[in-house]
């Protein structure tokens, strides 16, 4: 297949290395000529993976025009920020046989819509084959460096879900199927909000017992709010729940765990003013905390992050605070 990669950041890159490994035609689109360059000319995406030599079957370039003869599949993978707008100038180039596969992670920025919801909104009218995602506890940083990692690809349509396991499943890539399009997508964005979290105990001096209870404690209020919107309780504990929620909470490549790390050692928020990163789980908890509360769904831990990221609370105030709630059992 020829398959456009809309992103050349670390997601979109590892992923279309990925795709062709498997043997597809892969053409990255991206807006920044540096990352481009490195691409074509160093055979490195320097900028996210060092000196990680990437494959030499990758193209890449600026002009989104290059990606009309690479439509058999467009994978999805800029921050969730931009999608509208990117997707919206895709749109003379998809096809009715194109296959719309999504690797963001949140929600739609000033709608608060679910990535999917998003992609079909933006390309309402326009004809294509149908729309996936690929979602799980994966690091690019990893991926790129053919690190064996499970993933899901999920679609509303199971059929379509198991074309895209076909296109990216290779020996250090499995993939299992999934229609349960809600719940994975309301997983991975409240995991980047308790990833945050995890980060903050760390930055607190808190260590493995806190986190197991943390995880645990997330997972539950992430199968509360996604049963609210629809979603399957049993997706949470496969690999777009707690599988999702192991590696972001755990490891130094999560961008919204080191954003919590950082929070906790300076047990404020202020030092987000710094940041240049994109950290997914600052803008998943504004929007997961005001519809939690618009909808009576009891979620302390999103609570507490909250008012960490937006009302200056500290972290060591939100801990105590936490952990002197009233006693309760546990299911």
């Amino acid at each position: 297949m020829k398959i456009g990669v809309l992103g050349s950041g670390s997601w979109g890159t590892a992923l279309a290395q990925v795709l062709s490994d498997g043997g597809h035609d892969v053409l990255i689109y991206g807006v920044c000529k540096e990352e481009i360059d490195d691409i074509n000319i160093n055979r490195k995406n320097q900028k996210y993976f060092a000196d990680v030599p990437i494959s030499e079957k990758l193209k890449a370039s600026t002009d989104i025009r290059a990606l009309a003869s690479y439509n058999d599949a467009l994978l999805v993978a800029v921050p969730t920020k931009f999608i509208s707008d990117v997707l919206s100038e895709m749109k003379p180039f998809i096809k009715e046989s194109t296959i719309i596969i999504n690797a963001s992670k949140g929600f739609e920025w000033g709608t608060n819509k679910r990535i999917s919801t998003c992609i079909r909104d933006t390309l309402d009218g326009v004809k294509y084959a149908g729309l996936a995602s690929i979602i799980g506890p994966s690091h690019a940083e990893e991926v790129i460096l053919r690190k064996l990692t499970s993933v899901c690809a999920v679609s509303l349509s199971y059929e379509l879900a198991q074309e895209v396991q076909r296109i990216f499943s290779n020996s250090y890539l499995r993939v299992y199927v999934s229609t349960d399009e809600i719940g994975a997508e309301y997983g991975v964005a409240i995991k980047n909000i308790i990833a945050i979290a995890s980060g903050m105990l760390e930055g607190q001096g808190y260590g493995d017992n806190s986190k197991a209870a943390l995880i645990t404690r997330g997972l539950q209020e992430m199968i509360r709010y996604g049963e609210s919107k629809g979603a399957e309780a049993s997706t949470f504990i496969g690999l777009t729940g707690v599988g999702d929620l192991i590696v972001t909470c755990f490891s130094p490549h999560s961008r919204n765990y080191r954003a919590g790390l950082e929070i906790g050692k300076a047990d404020s928020a202020d030092v987000l003013a710094n940041n240049q990163t994109t950290v997914e789980g600052v803008h998943s908890c504004k929007s997961v905390y005001e519809d939690a509360k618009n909808s009576d769904i009891e979620m302390p831990i999103v609570e507490s992050v909250y008012r960490v990221l937006f009302c200056n609370a500290k972290p060591s105030e939100e801990i105590a605070h936490i952990m002197n709630r009233p006693l309760k059992s546990e299911m």
